[in-house]
């Protein structure tokens, strides 16, 4: 089994995890500059000034975040972490990184603009030219060195002052500054990049980022997603337009969900549940609601606030392929309690030191069961293996673990692809180089390939080191998969 030549091979990146430089050259502040650092003991923490100007928590859980309290407007202070603003400073490595990609092979690289950094507020009609400078140089540079931009537009997060003065995506007037970001974006970049995703898991966008100081309850976050699928089919049309030839995509949050038993109630329980998953991605690849739209809405009290002609509009942007992130399975029974993207444990799996089930050949799944409802071109933009990394005595990094974690995953996407027929564009692990934990917040829930020397504080050198997983998949690139097979 090998992969087409075409393949795309390499990692995947969001800004506000990885790259620093957080009130750099113009750039403004982001919904995730909010965010403190956190454990799985102690999730993260949105900070806020109160009325009387005392520092309030909100402290949830990051899967599930509360509304704002009553009058309280986000604020930093000194004496919380915010992750966000140092990350593991790409910005002032990206030359180091993208080498270190490139020498592995990758020939493709996922990274997200920051919205901020490009229109600071987002309210602004003229971009920052330190912002466009940035992009055009870490393009041009991946070009350069044999590698395909994969950009993600709008990755979980949104300029804070349309967050706070518009409620983000509660109001349609974001659309309208998402459209005139896209835009600059599509001047300026059009020419380099041919592949682009409009969100980042639209399934699981709430909260601050979605719903801004509104209570995200289900009425305001489903009608904060319609608005995000207008924007994202305008954006679709546009990038039409200005870059014939581009491809678009809209990524989405996937795990493999199956009944518990096969009692008729559990398996019923299981399809409406994937309803509930399928309706963010069956609404943007088909360009229009699904059938089952309306009752999903209505167990959910939910009234969508539309106007004429946003059918229109979504017929006329349908996304050109589908993208996902894979990294666990989960069973659903009459009893589970579940948000969009979860479920009960499988007794059958195993599970990572954060308790993800690991389950590859539900990758395999979720590609046929995607190819299958789509028929159209597939592109797995994260997957991967968070884990506590050790340096040994000699200086080397050992981790087998994930290398077996992304063999067993690779093996099960290339028989999807081999066997199955399914139409794949690429695979970008998540991530390439190690970054800050999204759930958690923490440095010590690694990824990569490639070591940080940083720690859950943003001490340490930012050495780059290369781990034993790094040669390791530089040779399953290079052989286009083949070497997956002689490893048992």
């Amino acid at each position: 089994m090998k992969t087409p030549k075409e393949f795309l091979w390499g990692g995947a990146t969001a800004d506000f995890q990885f790259d620093g430089g957080c009130q750099e050259d113009g750039r403004g502040l982001s919904t995730h500059d909010f965010e403190t650092d956190g454990s799985v003991e102690h999730p993260r923490c949105i900070t806020y000034r109160m009325p009387d100007g005392s520092i309030g928590l909100a402290r949830s859980s990051f899967f599930n975040p509360e509304s704002l309290p009553d009058g309280a407007e986000p604020c930093l202070d000194a004496q919380y972490y915010y992750p966000s603003h140092k990350a593991v400073d790409h910005y002032h490595h990206w030359k180091e990184d993208l080498r270190l990609l490139a020498e592995m092979g990758c020939n493709v690289y996922r990274f997200s603009i920051c919205w901020s950094r490009i229109f600071p507020t987002g309210e602004e009609t003229e971009p920052n030219q330190a912002g466009l400078d940035f992009y055009d140089a870490l393009i041009d540079e991946m070009i350069r060195l044999g590698m395909e931009p994969l950009i993600t537009i709008h990755h979980d997060e949104l300029p804070v002052y349309l967050a706070e003065h518009y409620d983000g995506w509660s109001s349609r007037h974001t659309i309208d500054c998402y459209l005139r970001y896209c835009k600059v974006l599509f001047s300026r970049y059009g020419s380099k990049c041919r592949y682009w995703l409009t969100f980042n898991e639209i399934n699981a966008v709430r909260g601050f980022a979605a719903c801004g100081t509104h209570k995200c309850d289900n009425q305001t976050h489903y009608n904060a997603v319609h608005n995000m699928f207008l924007a994202s089919a305008q954006a679709v049309k546009l990038g039409h337009e200005m870059m014939p030839g581009s491809m678009f995509g809209a990524m989405y949050a996937s795990s493999a969900i199956y009944p518990a038993t096969c009692k008729p109630e559990d398996v019923f329980c299981h399809m409406q549940q994937r309803r509930e998953t399928y309706y963010f991605i069956d609404t943007m690849a088909r360009g229009q609601y699904p059938s089952y739209a309306a009752d999903l809405l209505r167990r959910r009290d939910v009234t969508l606030h539309t106007q004429p002609g946003d059918d229109e509009i979504l017929a006329a942007g349908a996304l050109d392929f589908i993208s996902f992130s894979y990294y666990r399975s989960n069973v659903i029974s009459t009893e589970t309690r579940v948000n969009v993207i979860s479920g009960d444990p499988n007794p059958y799996l195993e599970s990572t030191p954060w308790g993800w089930p690991v389950d590859p050949i539900g990758l395999r799944y979720v590609l046929n069961e995607f190819y299958d409802r789509y028929q159209k071109p597939l592109f797995i933009v994260e997957n991967g293996l968070g884990a506590v990394d050790t340096i040994e005595a000699d200086g080397s990094i050992q981790d087998d673990y994930r290398i077996s974690f992304l063999r067993d995953h690779l093996r099960e996407m290339m028989k999807a692809m081999c066997q199955d027929g399914v139409e794949l564009l690429g695979y970008t692990m998540w991530a390439p180089i190690d970054l800050v934990s999204l759930s958690t917040g923490e440095m010590k829930k690694r990824y990569g390939w490639i070591y940080v020397d940083m720690d859950d504080k943003g001490n340490g050198t930012l050495e780059r080191r290369k781990k034993k997983s790094y040669d390791w998949m530089h040779q399953v690139i290079a052989t286009q998969g083949e070497s997956l097979w002689a490893q048992d």
